[in-house]
Order: structure tokens, then C-alpha cells, then sequence
């Protein structure tokens, strides 16, 4: 029987993010600062070091910004269907990072500035990712995905300037111009680029799917591209040489499929926007190394009651 959450010094506490480094121009729901630490533990335990590192659903790309910041691995891929931020990391990659630091520099932000530029159509991929950020930083939650719209009070009653940092934004953009060439970036479906690399024993995966399965709304709310077939995605994973991380609602109908493909989950902490402390599964081949967190088991059967 395992302690409830919290209830034991054996069991780590949720992460706290103000910890650790934030790479990310993104303010991105769904995030995974909180799962750095975790990730940092799993690459130590694999030999021999990993040189690539393939992240399906990038995203803000946290997890990739770190693997490339600290050395873990040597190159990363980062795939992204939705093109708004997709636009961003093709600028990245095309050198386009000082650009952007300094448009963010420059940019006087008011209600008014902010919907003229995110009105404006016929731009350039650099131009388009100065629209994402821009949209990113001052839409409710960071949300992009139709029906969001801008701050109306924000944070202290600064409006849409309580995610505006542009310093600091700057700077994000300028370090990640020392990256930028380990970054192979793909605007294309994640579960095709899996497939492509099922054979390569020397790469690993994070996978960080929308959270829909089980019937879940989240994903098809905060993002454009929801719609993903769960089935398959764990059943290329069951194929893979090289080793993965799946992170995922903690769903029933999730670790029934987990279960089915042979794969060991474990629950983790972890604080979400409300600052309510919830648990997501970690999903993989063989998470032993995670043994300071629950096990998740096979539930118990009902066996009903006799007549």
C-alpha cells in the first residue's frame, strides 16, 4: 500500500519552478517546467549518453531548451504542427533570434498596438513568430487557440502588461541564438517523425501528447491541433530502440493502454495553475530510477455482491 501524496518524506513534493531555468519564450499551458528535474534524473541513468533527443509535441520546448542548455544531449528535434508556434521556432533556427529580441525591445505595447500588428496577414515567418509571442504574452493563460482573447485585468491590474516582460524576453531570444544550431525543427505531424525513428537506438524520446484520451477537454480547449489517435502513439512507442518518456493525464483509460503495450507508470506531483496539487502519470519502458514515486497498479476487480 503506498502513502498518499504528501504523507511521506519518501515521497518528493511538487517542483518548484521559480527553480529552475527558464529557457522558454513561451508562457504555454500545459508546460513542463515542473518535470525538468525528472527529466535531468532519466538521462542520467542511460548509457551510453543519448545523442538526440526527439520531443513529438515541442510546443514552448522546455524540455529540449534544457536538454540542449545543459549538455544532455547533442542535438534535438523538435516537432510542432500548429503554425504560429511553429513560426517561432523556424525563426529560431533561422537565425532570426536577434531580430526578435529587438522587435520585442521596440514594441510599444498597448491595447491598440497589440491588435493592429496580431491583425496584420501578409507577414513573413519571422514577422508571424513576433505575432505569436506577442499573442502568447498577452492572451488569457498564454492560450492561442480560437476563442481566446487578451487580458482584460491580469495580474495586479496590469492588464495585458502582466506577462509583457520584454527584457526578459529579449535575452530568452538572444541565448537561444546559441543553440539554435542543434535545434532540427519540423512543422509536421509528431507520431510520423516517431515512426521515422523507430530504428535509431541512439536517440530518446519525450513525449508530451494534448491531453484528450479518456474523453479529456482540455487539449481541444487550450490547443488547435487536439485531435490525436492514442491508440497508435502507444503502439509506435512499443516499437522503439530507443528509450522514451511519456507524460499524461492520470486517466483511466491511459493506463488501461499502458498497460496493455507492457509499459511500467509512475505518478508524480505537481502544482497546476490554480496551485492545487495534482498528479500526472509518467509513462515508460522501465522506471525503476523513479522508485521514490507510487507505482500505479492494477485496479482492483469488482467482483460485485452475492444475491
Amino acid at each position: 500500500m503506498f502513502p498518499e501524496l504528501g504523507t511521506s518524506d519518501d515521497v518528493p513534493g511538487p517542483v518548484n519552478v521559480a527553480s529552475i531555468p527558464q529557457r522558454s519564450p513561451f508562457r504555454y499551458p500545459g508546460g513542463k517546467t515542473w518535470f525538468v528535474p525528472t527529466f535531468r534524473n532519466w538521462v542520467a541513468t542511460l548509457y551510453p549518453k543519448p545523442e538526440t533527443l526527439i520531443e513529438p509535441f515541442a510546443g514552448g520546448g522546455i524540455i529540449s531548451l534544457t536538454a540542449l542548455f545543459e549538455n544532455l544531449v547533442t542535438t534535438a528535434v523538435m516537432v510542432e504542427i500548429d503554425d504560429d508556434v511553429a513560426a517561432v521556432w523556424q525563426s529560431v533556427v533561422d537565425g532570426h533570434t536577434t531580430w526578435l529580441a529587438q522587435r520585442i525591445l521596440e514594441f510599444e505595447l498597448t491595447r491598440d498596438s497589440v491588435m493592429r500588428e496580431i491583425s496584420r496577414l501578409d507577414v513573413d515567418t519571422r514577422e508571424k513568430a513576433f505575432q505569436t509571442i506577442l499573442k502568447n504574452r498577452t492572451f488569457h493563460g498564454g492560450i492561442l487557440a480560437e476563442g481566446s482573447g487578451l487580458l482584460k485585468y491580469g495580474e495586479n491590474g496590469k492588464g495585458i502588461r502582466s506577462r509583457w516582460y520584454p527584457s526578459t524576453l529579449a535575452r530568452r531570444f538572444s541565448d537561444l541564438g546559441l543553440v539554435a544550431d542543434r535545434i532540427r525543427f519540423r512543422c509536421e505531424d509528431g507520431l510520423d517523425v516517431i515512426q521515422e525513428y523507430t530504428a535509431c537506438k541512439d536517440v530518446i524520446y519525450f513525449i508530451d501528447p494534448p491531453y484528450t484520451a479518456g474523453g479529456k477537454k482540455a487539449g481541444n480547449r487550450l490547443y488547435r491541433h487536439w485531435r490525436l489517435d492514442h491508440e497508435r502513439l502507444f503502439a509506435l512507442c512499443e516499437t522503439l530502440r530507443g528509450d522514451f518518456l511519456m507524460t499524461y493525464d492520470n486517466a483511466e483509460e491511459v493506463k488501461a493502454m499502458a498497460r496493455r503495450h507492457g509499459f511500467q507508470m509512475r505518478l508524480i506531483p505537481m502544482n497546476n495553475t490554480h496551485h492545487a496539487t495534482m498528479e500526472e502519470l509518467v509513462i515508460g519502458k522501465d522506471l525503476l530510477w523513479m522508485d521514490r514515486y507510487p507505482e500505479v497498479h492494477e485496479p482492483e476487480a469488482d467482483y460485485g455482491t452475492k444475491p
